[in-house]
Parts: C-alpha cells; structure tokens; sequence
C-alpha cells in the first residue's frame, strides 16, 4: 500500500520579512518551517543586528540560529532607491510581507502594511511594533526588558523583595507568536475572499494579552498576585526543595487528599495529614514556613531520583528543577526524538522540532540558517536583473 503524506501546509506561500532582532524573524521561521519560502532582506553592513549579539552557537549567534533557519538572505541598502525596488520587485510575487523597523521607518520608505497592501491587494502585510501605530508611546524605544516592564510581566516575576525580568525575551516571543497566527489566520480568510489585507501585532499588546490571570486578579478582585519566587501564593507545599544530592525538585499539593498521601508516604509524619495546623490548605497557607520545613526535612534525606520516585509514587505532581545542560539531554525530548541537526555557514548545529506536529504530514523543513547576502545573486536574477546591473550594485555597495 503507498501512503501518502501531505505536503506541508504552506508550501507554496512566499514571505518577504524586513526584520531584524527576535520578534519578526521568530514569527517567519515558524513559516518557514511549515513550508513557506521567507526571503529575509538584511542590512548590507552587518545584516540582522541580531547575527552580532554572541558567538555562542560555534561562532555564531545564537539567536540568530534560532530564528532564522530556512530562510534565503539577500542584503540590500534600503536608503538607496535602487534597494529599493528590489524589495518592491520581490513584494510584488510574495504572499505575505512582514516587518518590524522602528516606528515610521517603513511608512517613510513605502513599505507599511496599508501602503503595501492598497498596491497589492492579495498580499498579506504585517506591521509588528513596540507600542502599535499610534497612542503616547508608539516612538517610544521597544527593546524585549522595557516591554516586560511597562505590561507589568516584571512586577508579578521574582521574590517578594526583588522583581525579575523573565529570562527569555518574552515580549518578543509573545509578539512573534501572534503575528504568526495572525498570518495564518489571514490566509484562511484570503483563502474565502481572495484578499489579503494588514495585520497588526504590537509587543505590548501582546504581552498585556498574556497577564491575563494576574491582570483579571488584580482589575477585578482588587490586590495583585504576590511575587512568591517558585512558591505558589495561595497553595503550601508549592516550591522547589533541595535535596541530598544538591538537586532541586518541585512538588505541588492541589488538594488535602494529596496533603495526607504526601504525609504518610513521603514525609512519613502520617499525623500532619490529620493535625489542624496542617490538615486543610488555609491551614498550610497560615503555617508556610513550617509545612515548607517539613517537607524540606524529608526531601534533603533523599536523593533527587528517590525524592521524584517518592512523590510519583504518592500520586504527587512533581518535577525536577533542570539546568539547561540537563533540558538539552532531556529524556522525553529524546524519546519523541524531537532533536535534529540544521546546516549553518559553520556546520550542523542541533535544533528542536517546532511543537507543532501534523501527524500524516512531510515533518517541518528545517533549513539552513543563511549566510548574510548568501542568496542575494539568485534572488536579484530572479526579479529581472543582468549580470552587470548586480556587478553595479555590488560596486556601488547597495547589495552585499
């Protein structure tokens, strides 16, 4: 019998992405890796500001690694008229264009969404910004630390003495992810009207969107979540405890069921199941620090391995507290086999499957990570261009 597999949903869809940092260029690689081809255009001088931020990645940046797989890269000077049209040229046959200059850096050179979309009325057109296109803060700098401040990310993360940023760019992130989906939803209504039309994501807005429970909690009931570290504010036990070999493991007790299993299994204090200082949440909650002493007793006896056998065996949810050595060697990541290697100007490098797995289908198209300019010969023959006019351009430095 011959299966056969789908095709990834997007092939077929050409982007065209003047991005630079995280959030632009991690939304076209989720496009990229279901399919679609993404022409990045970059900087002659440089490229993405984001290919200079480390040499972590065997030379190369790692978030640049980690954006930009699959993608073609032609660098262009943009402030040169004839950069220009190359990016018009290269619109033109696209199905989706994305950016995310500063603010007013694409309407100045014609290539906001609501220009780009009045030329080309099939086209999808994504504007991704800081603080959106307009309101008291749409000039305001929009780097990833400032954006998890002003949506309040930063007050609800850390301990109750110091606030902490999250240790990912999550304003980006936040901001790619729903730009991505709002590509994907917009091709779908393409699919039924046969137009495309403007998107817009801004970094705020988006984050805002992901502080709903600590947003909702504070707007409607009055008091904001408590920075509690790992600690949950209104659950006891609910933190990381060290254990004997100098681990950490993360236990959460939902309900006084568990609380009697955990005393009677773990603990091996059966009568703290029972004890009114201890027997109902409240009660824990009141008594934090000498439940948390409790449970941090028996687990600094154990090893990490026992303490999470233990607690599994008791029915307790439970995790170990991993470095990032220990999640790229995680077990289950292994077991789905959901590691693969992607080519780089300086060789393979390991890379994770998207999470998005469509069972039945070709697996994601992880490519390459580009070189800077790497495919800007093909793609400039490509829109009509001779030979000596990209001998020209290359001379007069409007191309790299």
């Amino acid at each position: 019998m011959i299966i056969r597999m789908e095709p990834l949903p997007l092939s077929g869809i050409t982007v065209v992405a003047v991005e630079q940092a995280v959030a632009a260029p991690f939304a076209t690689r989720q496009l990229a890796d279901l399919g679609a081809r993404v022409i990045k255009v970059e900087r002659v001088d440089g490229g993405d500001f984001a290919r200079g931020y480390d040499t972590a990645a065997a030379g190369l940046a790692s978030h640049f690694v980690w954006c930009n797989r699959g993608k073609e890269s032609i660098a262009l000077d943009l402030k040169d008229p004839r950069g220009l049209e190359v990016v018009r040229r290269l619109v033109a046959d696209a199905d989706v264009f994305v950016q995310n200059l500063a603010h007013g850096a694409a309407a100045r050179l014609g290539l906001d969404a609501a220009t780009l979309c009045a030329a080309h009325p099939r086209l999808i057109a994504v504007d991704i910004s800081g603080y959106g296109s307009g309101g008291p803060y749409a000039d305001k700098w929009a780097y990833d630390m400032l954006v998890q401040c002003e949506a309040g990310l930063v007050s609800v993360t850390g301990t109750p003495e110091q606030p902490v940023k999250a240790g990912i760019p999550a304003a980006d992130i936040a901001a790619a992810m729903y730009a991505f989906s709002g590509v994907l939803a917009a091709l779908v209504r393409r699919g039924t009207t046969g137009r495309g039309g403007p998107v817009e994501v801004s970094m705020l807005e988006s984050l805002a969107e992901w502080m709903g429970h600590p947003l909702h909690h504070t707007i409607h009931g009055g008091t904001p979540p408590e920075r509690t570290g790992l600690a949950h504010a209104v659950i006891a036990p609910y933190d990381a405890y060290p254990t004997g070999d100098g681990g950490r493991v993360l236990l959460s007790v939902q309900n006084d069921r568990e609380w009697r299993r955990l005393a009677e299994q773990v603990l091996k204090r059966p009568e703290l199941g029972t004890d009114p200082e201890f027997a109902t949440n409240a009660a824990r909650v009141a008594n934090r620090q000498r439940t948390d002493e409790y449970v941090a007793e028996a687990l600094g006896a154990l090893g990490t391995d026992e303490a999470l056998a233990r607690l599994e065996g008791a029915g307790i949810a439970c995790a170990r507290l991993r470095d990032l050595s220990e999640v790229a060697e995680h077990p289950q990541l292994a077991a789905r086999e959901r590691w693969r290697e992607v080519g780089t100007p300086v060789g393979p490098l390991k890379a994770l499957l998207p999470p998005i797995t469509l069972p039945g289908g070709e697996s994601a198209r992880m490519g390459d990570v580009p070189a800077l300019g790497e495919h800007t010969g093909t793609l400039l023959r490509a829109v009509g261009m001779a030979d000596d006019e990209i001998a020209a351009l290359r001379r007069d430095g409007v191309v790299a």
